[in-house]
C-alpha cells in the first residue's frame, strides 16, 4: 500500500530537520548580528570595506562572516588561514560568484577572473600560464619596458606617471601624433569600470538577480543604463586591439608583423594567434587572457650598476644576480597590492576550526589587510625591501597578492609548495614588475618634485576600490647620466 500524502509530508519534514540539525552542529564564523531578510547590508560600506573588516578583526578574529540577504560572506584576515582554506582545500574553493552586473549585463563573463570553475577556466589558464609561452614573451616584455623608458624620456613632465606606465604595459599600435593613445585610454576606462563592477556589494542586482529583468525606464533601474554604457566600452576594448593584430597578421612575413611604420614586434596575442588550428572558441580565450598588466617602480640603482654595469640595460636573465631589486619588486607587490581582495565560492559544505561554511558562501581573503598585518610584516606602512633579505626574510607577499588555490595567478603551480613555486615559475605579472623596476632604475633618477622651492611629497592613502590605483602625483624623472640617456635612445632589440 502506497504512502499517504501526510506520510510523504512527514518524511520530507523529517529529512529537512535532520539535514538542518546536521548543518547546525557547527555555527558559522562569528560576525555582526544580521537583520531579518536583508542581513548585514547596512553594516558593510561599499567604500573601502576591507578597512571595516580590519576593524572587525579585533572583535571577531581572523575568520569572520556576515550575510547580505541570504548569502553568507566569509572574510579571511590572515595569510596562514587563507592558505589553509583556499590553498589546501582548493578543490572546493575554486569557483567564482556569478556577478549578474559584471558578467551578464556588461559582458565580462568570458574574462579569466570571473570565469566559473570548469573546462573554460582551465583552457584560459593553460594558455596564459604556459611556461614556454611566458619564456618566449620575456624579450617582448623587455622591449615593452624599453619603449616605456623612451616615452618617459621624451615626456618627463606629463603630470601623470600612470599614463606612461599604462602605455608601456599595453604596447598599443595606435599612438597618435600628439602622443595620446586611444587604445590606452580605452583600456584604462574598461579597467576602471571593471573595478567598479566587482566591488563589494556595488550593485543590488548581484544579490537579487531577478532585478536584471527590470526595464531601464523603471525607477531605481539606473544600473541598466550603466550596464549598457559599460558594455559598449568593454566591446570596443576587447575587439579593437584584437582585430588590429589579426589584420596585421594577414600580411605578415614569417615570424614578424608588418605595419605602416615598418616591422612591429610580436605580441602576446599574436604569438597565440600564430597557429593554424584555431577555433572561434580559441580566439575568444586568447582575446580575454591578453587583457591587462600592472607595474610600479621605486629605487635600487647601486646593485644594478655593480652587476649589470652602464653599457647595457638589465634583462630578466639578470634576475638571480639582483637580490635587492628582487626584494624591491616583492615590496612593491606588498606595499600597494593591485587587488585588495578576491571572492571565491564554496562549492560544497565545509567546516574549518569548528566554523561551518555552507555551500555557496562567498569566501574572500582580505588581501590588503593580510599584506599590512603587523604580525607578519614589521612596520607594514613603510616601504622596506630589506624585509625580504637576510637569513629570516618576511613572508613572500606574492603567495597572497597573486591569489590562492586554483584561482592563483597563472603559472603559480599548485603541485609545488608556495615558496618553491615562486622560485620555479616567473609568471607574466611578476616578471613585468621586476624588469620594469630594474630597467627604470638603471637609467633614471626619480626624486620628489620641487614646486616654488618646496618639495612635494606624494600623499599615499589606502585604495578606494577592489582594483587599486595610485592617485596621480608629480615627481622628477631625469636620466642618471649621458650614458644612461644613450641606452634609452637605443633601438629596442625586437
Amino acid at each position: 500500500m502506497g504512502l499517504t500524502l501526510l506520510e510523504w509530508a512527514l518524511a520530507a519534514l523529517g529529512a529537512f530537520l535532520i539535514r538542518h540539525l546536521l548543518r547546525s552542529k557547527h555555527s558559522p564564523p562569528p560576525g555582526p548580528k544580521p537583520l531579518p531578510f536583508i542581513g548585514n547590508i547596512f553594516d558593510v560600506p561599499t567604500d573601502k570595506p576591507w578597512l571595516t573588516f580590519v576593524n572587525w578583526k579585533a572583535k571577531y578574529g581572523d575568520l569572520m562572516s556576515f550575510t547580505i540577504f541570504r548569502r553568507r560572506m566569509v572574510i579571511i584576515n590572515s595569510a596562514e588561514l587563507a592558505a589553509d582554506i583556499l590553498d589546501k582545500k582548493s578543490a572546493i574553493y575554486s569557483d567564482r560568484p556569478r556577478l549578474v552586473m559584471a558578467s551578464d549585463l556588461v559582458g565580462f563573463s568570458d574574462s579569466t577572473p570571473l570565469l566559473q570553475y570548469g573546462e573554460t577556466l582551465r583552457e584560459h589558464r593553460s594558455l596564459i600560464g604556459s611556461r614556454t609561452l611566458m619564456h618566449e614573451f620575456h624579450p617582448v616584455q623587455e622591449n615593452i619596458i624599453h619603449n616605456f623608458l623612451q616615452d618617459v624620456l621624451n615626456n618627463p613632465d606629463c603630470g601623470d606617471l600612470n599614463t606612461h606606465i599604462r602605455k608601456g604595459l599595453i604596447l598599443s599600435p595606435e599612438e597618435c601624433q600628439d602622443g595620446n593613445d586611444p587604445l590606452i585610454t580605452l583600456a584604462n576606462h574598461a579597467l576602471v569600470q571593471f573595478s567598479e563592477l566587482v566591488g563589494f556589494g556595488a550593485f543590488l542586482v548581484d544579490m537579487l538577480p531577478f532585478l536584471r529583468y527590470v526595464p531601464e525606464w523603471f525607477p531605481g533601474a539606473g544600473f541598466q543604463k550603466t550596464a549598457k554604457a559599460y558594455r559598449e566600452t568593454l566591446n570596443e576594448a576587447t575587439e579593437r586591439p584584437f582585430k588590429y593584430v589579426k589584420d596585421q597578421m594577414a600580411s605578415k612575413l614569417p615570424g614578424i608583423l608588418i605595419n605602416a611604420a615598418g616591422i612591429a614586434p610580436v605580441s602576446f596575442i599574436s604569438s597565440c594567434l600564430d597557429r593554424a588550428d584555431l577555433t572561434a572558441e580559441d580566439e575568444s580565450i586568447i582575446k580575454w587572457t591578453g587583457f591587462s598588466l600592472y607595474v610600479v617602480q621605486k629605487k635600487a640603482q647601486a646593485e644594478i650598476d655593480a652587476v649589470v654595469g652602464n653599457n647595457r640595460l638589465p634583462t630578466l636573465a639578470d634576475r638571480v644576480s639582483l637580490p635587492y631589486v628582487e626584494a624591491l619588486s616583492q615590496e612593491v607587490v606588498r606595499w600597494h597590492a593591485v587587488v585588495t581582495s578576491t571572492i571565491h565560492v564554496a562549492m560544497e559544505d565545509d567546516t574549518h576550526n569548528g566554523c561551518f561554511i555552507p555551500k555557496g558562501s562567498y569566501v574572500s581573503p582580505n588581501i590588503w589587510a593580510i599584506l599590512h598585518d603587523e604580525r607578519t610584516y614589521s612596520e607594514p606602512e613603510l616601504f622596506k625591501p630589506e624585509r625580504f633579505l637576510g637569513d629570516r626574510p618576511e613572508h613572500d607577499p606574492r603567495t597572497v597578492s597573486f591569489g590562492f588555490g586554483r584561482r592563483i595567478c597563472p603559472d603559480m603551480s599548485l603541485q609545488q609548495l608556495p615558496l618553491v613555486r615562486l622560485v620555479l615559475s616567473i609568471h607574466l605579472a611578476d616578471a613585468s614588475i621586476f624588469i620594469s623596476s630594474a630597467m627604470t632604475l638603471a637609467v633614471f633618477s626619480i626624486e620628489k618634485y620641487i614646486e616654488n622651492g618646496v618639495e612635494i611629497t606624494p600623499k599615499v592613502e589606502p585604495p578606494t576600490c577592489i582594483m587599486a590605483h595610485l592617485t596621480p602625483f608629480k615627481c622628477s624623472i631625469k636620466p642618471r647620466s649621458l650614458e644612461a640617456e644613450a641606452l634609452i635612445h637605443e633601438t629596442p632589440s625586437m
